[in-house]
């Protein structure tokens, strides 16, 4: 019976985009989750947070779901898990340092003592409802990544998660490419592979050449205070800045929450190891001399409040960016912040700081593996089908192209899509209808409350302001009482188009003189007279168009 039965591959984000990543893998009565990650919004989605997947399709199967499983720590997998919990609550399956970081989000949302949590290590299998899941190590920019072999009544899947191969990893030991290899001699019936790097040929550099780079800065530059940016969840990469700090006698100061959580976090567990006496509160820098100081810092992205951008437009405050600070952005620009980060350096140049970015130096090497790396994974689990994950649509293409050229046959290759279902069998895979899916706009405590409607709203008060026209009419005659009051924000400075705003008055009165010759008083009426005048004079004078919003007050 199983034989006949079909699996389900379910992709809810991280399929042309970047983050958000989540995949049910649906069999029978049985739904696993793959990751629950946020992606960060867009420039044309004002005030947003995040952005995290639309589960309405698990919340109506969620009898069936039995647990999320965890590939690695990131945001982009794991910041969305307490808003799927509210909806969902079922146990999570994830690494030590994985389950760490995730219990720091329970923490803040109270559902800590409402989860239960799975940890498993490298070679453990966990038996899910109809699903078997072995546990792979890999090599990541954060530690304790892990790749997924899923083993279904119908075959294996392979899920290799963000990895790249590393064979001297600053903690742990190499991607055990082994099991790769023994999974694909018993059969792999469809490989999972990421595809972020897929554009870039070769071989993704060890993280251990960055901390050869950082020595090199360090040794130059011994008379300075040296500030390093970088992601929080970078564990090695601040392994790396601490172990050069304590080299050349520095002490190690943290700014942005998110940074000292993970720090803290990392060192607990034991995927962080700190001489004594080497790490100092941010509120002490000030009793010592700039060159006895590092500060390691978030911000690599220029995020708008992150610390980096706070020091930088002199907002920040415990650090200020003093002339002859060495500042190092140790990251890549993530697809669309490349201004942010940019008007940040800029800022730092301004203020007479040294700044080493990327093209500069060796500062940052990618967590993704490159095509000579995809290829080796290929190669070693033979997939009977490919499906390309976690990438933009180009990234997952030329991922599909590499595939065909490793000898996997084109049809045997499916390029998915967020809610498209892919059906799997033992001889066939295919795409096999939709499920509801796309983004849900996380805006301070709401969820989902902001759609469509708002964003254009939010874009358009914007793009060319908001006008108010306030008028008070009497209930039983219909004449005008008071007003009409003409009041503008974001579109003209009132004190220098006077007689733009008296003009947009007499506009007004005309308009609501005219509805009353007509006997028109329903509100509606009224309000669409007034929107309709006044929006074509204001485009006839300005060539701009500002939301209109009338108020009709009546009184008896």
């Amino acid at each position: 019976m199983a034989k006949n039965q079909k699996l389900k591959i379910i992709p809810l984000g991280g399929l042309n985009e970047i983050g958000k990543n989540m995949t049910a893998f649906e069999f029978g009565g049985d739904i696993i989750v793959l990751d629950c990650g946020i992606a960060f919004p867009d420039d044309d989605m004002p005030g947003i947070d995040m952005v995290i997947p639309d589960i309405s399709y698990l919340i109506k199967n969620q009898s069936k779901v039995r647990a999320i499983v965890l590939t690695h720590g990131h945001e982009d997998h794991i910041g969305a898990i307490p808003y799927f919990l509210k909806e969902i609550n079922v146990p999570i399956y994830g690494s030590r340092l994985t389950l760490g970081l995730v219990e720091i989000k329970l923490k803040e949302h109270n559902l800590l003592s409402k989860t239960k949590l799975h940890r498993v290590r490298a070679g453990d299998t966990a038996k899910i409802g109809a699903f078997r899941v072995e546990f792979i190590r890999t090599n990541h920019s954060i530690p304790d990544a892990m790749a997924l072999a899923i083993h279904t009544p119908i075959g294996t899947i392979v899920h290799t998660g963000d990895f790249k191969v590393d064979c001297t990893p600053i903690e742990g030991q190499m991607i055990d490419l082994a099991k790769f290899g023994e999974l694909g001699k018993n059969g792999v019936l469809a490989l999972l592979s990421e595809s972020t790097n897929v554009e870039r040929p070769g071989y993704t550099m060890s993280e251990s050449t960055v901390g050869d780079s950082f020595d090199n800065i360090f040794r130059n530059h011994t008379d300075q205070r040296i500030i390093v940016a970088t992601f929080a969840s970078n564990v090695h990469r601040v392994q790396q800045i601490i172990n050069s700090a304590y080299r050349f006698g520095r002490r190690v100061a943290f700014s942005g929450r998110s940074m000292e959580s993970v720090a803290e976090v990392a060192m607990q567990l034991g995927y962080m190891t700190v001489p004594d006496n080497v790490i100092i509160s941010i509120d002490d820098i000030k009793k010592y001399r700039p060159n006895q100081l590092v500060i390691i810092t978030t911000g690599s992205q220029g995020e708008t409040m992150s610390a980096l951008t706070r020091m930088a437009f002199s907002d920040h405050k415990k650090v200020e960016i003093n002339r002859g600070d060495l500042v190092i952005v140790s990251a890549t620009p993530i697809p669309g912040n490349e201004k942010p980060i940019s008007n940040v350096i800029n800022e730092l140049f301004k203020k007479g700081a040294e700044v080493i970015y990327k093209s500069l130096e060796n500062i940052h090497v990618s967590g993704h593996a490159c095509q000579e790396e995809l290829k080796l994974i290929l190669a070693l689990t033979k997939p009977k089908y490919f499906i390309p994950v976690h990438g933009e649509f180009r990234h997952l293409r030329q991922h599909a192209l590499l595939a065909e050229k490793m000898g996997i046959p084109s049809k045997n290759i499916i390029v998915g899509d967020v809610g498209k279902v892919i059906e799997l069998g033992p001889n066939s895979c295919k795409i096999g209808g939709t499920v509801p899916s796309g983004i849900v706009l996380v805006d301070g405590l709401g969820v989902g409350d902001v759609g469509n409607i708002v964003l254009r709203d939010r874009k358009h008060l914007a793009e060319d302001g908001i006008i108010i026209v306030v008028v008070t009419m009497s209930k039983n005659t219909g004449a005008i009482l008071s007003g009409p009051d003409v009041i503008s924000r974001g579109f003209v400075y009132v004190r220098e188009s006077e007689d733009l705003m008296e003009e947009a008055k007499a506009i007004a009165l005309s308009s609501l003189e005219r509805s009353a010759q007509r006997h028109q008083t329903d509100w509606a009426s009224l309000k669409g007279g007034l929107k309709s005048s006044l929006s074509d004079y204001l485009y006839s004078k300005t060539k701009r168009k500002p939301m209109i919003l009338p108020i009709i007050m009546e009184i008896e």
